[in-house]
C-alpha cells in the first residue's frame, strides 16, 4: 500500500495535466489507467487520431481540387488506407509518449490498472489498495448509442470504430449531426465515401449560432454530404454486407429505410463511472449520469473531488484540463477558477468552425440589446489566395458598453483565431478595442478586426 497526497482516476486530458500540476504544486501525485497508453480518449481514440486523419483527407482535397489552379501538375494522387492509418497511429504513439515523459519528469506515479474507491481516502488497484487525502475523479465518457441500435465496431460503429476501418466504406451514414459525425462524415467523404447524415432536430450543430449553422450546412452539402433533418432512427439491422437504416420523418411520420456499408453512431456521449463503487459510497449522482459537485470540484465525500466529462458542462478536452488544474491549485489551498464563459467550440472540419460566448439565439431569449459585427472571408486577401474563402467571422457586442459577448467563426483556421477574442473577453474588451489593435497582412486574422470594426462604423474591405 502507497500513501498519496493525490490519486487522479483517469489519464485523459483532465487527469493527467490534473497530475503535472499537483506535482508542480509540491503534491506527491498518482494516476490510475488501466489503458496500455496515457492521454484517455482524447489522445488514443478521440481528438487526435481524428484531427489526424482530418488533415490527411484535406490534403487529399487540395490535391484533387486546388492543385492544378496553382499550376501544380500530375496524376491524381490515390489513397493507401494501410498507410493513412499508420500515420494517424504515429501521432498517437508520439503524444501518448510525450504524456509519458511528463510522468517521469515530473515524478507523477503511473498505477497501471483499473481503479475503484473502497472507502473514502482509498483507491483500489487490483490487488493493492492505496490511500490519499484526496481523490480525484477524471474517468471522462463514453460514447452513448440509441434503443434499437447495437454497436458491435464493425458495421455499426462509434467514433472508436471509425478510427479504425479495415477498408474505406462506399457508404455511411451518420446518425447525428452533432461535432464528431460531421468531423468523422467529412473525413470519409473526403475519401470518396457517399454519406448521408440523419440527425433528430431540425438543424445540425445543436446549441450552434444559427446563422453559422444554416451556412456550415450548405458548405458540407457541396462537400458532397446529405443530410436529412428532423428524422428519428427507429432501428439499425446489420447483416454481413452493411446495415439497414430505418427513421421516421417527425413532419409525417413516414417511414423510410437506407442502406450503408457502415453506420456510425455519433449521438453524443455520456459520463463513465461504471466500476467506481460510487453508489456504495453514497456520492451524489445528477438524472442524467454525471457526478454532483460543489463550486470547489468537491462531491458530497469531503476530500473526493470529480472534473471533465463526469460532471456538468460540455465535454471538452480544454474544460477538462481547465478544470484539471483549477482542483489541483484548490487541493494545493491555493485558488482555482475556471471561467466557464470564456470556454471556445471548435469543429475541425474543411472550413473550421469556432465560437465562444453567447449566441445571437441566446441574447434574444436574455432580451439583452446587442449589436452584430460581421466580415466575410470573401474580403479576405490571405483566405482567396488559398480558396478558402467561404464563411466568415461574426461578433457580437452589448448595444450599449459595446463589451464583447460572443464570437462565431466559419472559415480557414477558425480554431486558431477564436483565441483572440477569447483573450479578449477575458479581460473584459469591447469591440472598438479589438478593432484599434494592429493586425498583420496578409492573415486570415484581419477578418476578426473587420468584424470588430463592423461593430462601430463599418468594416473598410466590405
Amino acid at each position: 500500500m502507497a500513501e498519496f497526497d493525490v490519486i487522479i482516476l483517469g489519464a485523459g486530458p483532465g487527469g493527467y495535466v490534473s497530475a503535472i500540476r499537483c506535482a508542480q504544486l509540491g503534491l506527491k501525485t498518482a494516476v490510475v489507467e488501466g489503458r496500455e497508453t496515457l492521454g484517455g480518449t482524447c489522445l488514443n481514440v478521440g481528438c487526435i487520431p481524428s484531427k489526424a486523419l482530418l488533415n490527411a483527407t484535406h490534403h487529399l482535397h487540395e490535391v484533387h481540387e486546388n492543385f492544378e489552379q496553382m499550376g501544380l501538375m500530375g496524376s491524381k494522387t490515390t489513397v493507401d488506407w494501410a498507410k493513412m492509418l499508420d500515420y494517424k497511429q504515429d501521432v498517437v504513439n508520439g503524444n501518448t509518449k510525450g504524456i509519458e515523459f511528463l510522468f517521469k519528469k515530473n515524478n507523477v506515479t503511473w498505477l497501471k490498472g483499473w481503479g475503484s474507491i473502497p472507502a473514502s481516502g482509498q483507491v483500489k488497484v487490483g490487488d493493492e489498495v492505496h490511500t490519499a487525502k484526496n481523490i480525484v475523479i477524471a474517468t471522462g465518457s463514453e460514447a452513448s448509442s440509441l434503443p434499437g441500435v447495437t454497436v458491435d465496431e464493425k458495421t455499426v460503429i462509434t467514433s472508436t470504430g471509425a478510427l479504425t476501418l479495415p477498408a474505406i466504406p462506399k457508404s455511411m451514414v451518420v446518425i447525428g449531426a452533432g461535432v464528431i459525425g460531421l468531423e468523422m462524415g467529412s473525413v470519409y467523404a473526403r475519401l470518396g465515401t457517399a454519406v448521408t447524415v440523419v440527425e433528430y432536430l431540425d438543424a445540425i450543430t445543436p446549441g450552434m449560432d444559427g446563422e453559422v449553422a444554416k451556412t456550415f450546412q450548405k458548405i458540407l452539402t457541396k462537400q458532397g454530404l446529405k443530410f436529412v433533418l428532423g428524422a428519428a432512427v427507429q432501428k439499425v439491422d446489420a447483416g454481413k454486407k452493411g446495415a439497414k437504416v430505418t427513421y421516421k420523418l417527425r413532419k409525417d411520420d413516414s417511414e423510410v429505410t437506407v442502406d450503408a456499408d457502415v453506420v456510425l453512431v455519433a449521438t453524443g456521449r455520456k459520463p463513465y463511472t461504471a466500476g467506481l463503487g460510487l453508489e456504495a459510497l453514497g456520492v451524489e449522482m445528477l438524472p442524467r449520469g454525471q457526478i454532483k459537485t460543489d463550486d470547489h470540484f468537491q462531491t458530497n465525500i469531503k476530500g473526493l473531488y470529480a472534473i471533465g466529462d463526469a460532471i456538468t458542462g460540455p465535454m471538452l478536452a480544454h474544460k477538462a484540463e481547465d478544470e484539471g488544474m483549477a482542483v489541483a491549485e484548490i487541493m494545493a489551498g491555493k485558488h482555482g477558477h475556471v471561467n466557464y464563459s470564456v470556454i471556445p467550440g471548435v469543429i475541425y472540419t474543411s472550413p473550421e468552425v469556432a465560437s465562444v460566448g453567447a449566441t445571437e439565439e441566446q441574447l434574444k431569449e436574455t432580451g439583452r440589446a446587442y449589436k452584430v459585427g460581421k466580415f466575410p472571408f470573401m474580403g479576405n486577401a490571405r483566405a482567396k489566395a488559398v480558396f478558402q474563402a467561404d464563411g466568415f467571422v461574426k461578433l457580437l457586442a452589448d448595444a450599449a458598453t459595446d463589451r464583447i459577448l460572443g464570437a462565431h467563426i466559419i472559415g480557414p483556421g477558425a480554431g486558431d483565431l477564436i483565441h483572440e477574442v477569447c483573450v479578449a473577453m477575458e479581460f473584459g474588451a469591447s469591440a472598438q478595442d479589438l478593432a484599434l489593435i494592429c493586425h498583420a497582412h496578409p492573415t486570415y486574422s484581419e477578418a476578426v478586426r473587420e468584424a470588430a470594426l463592423a461593430c462601430g462604423d463599418g468594416a473598410i474591405h466590405a
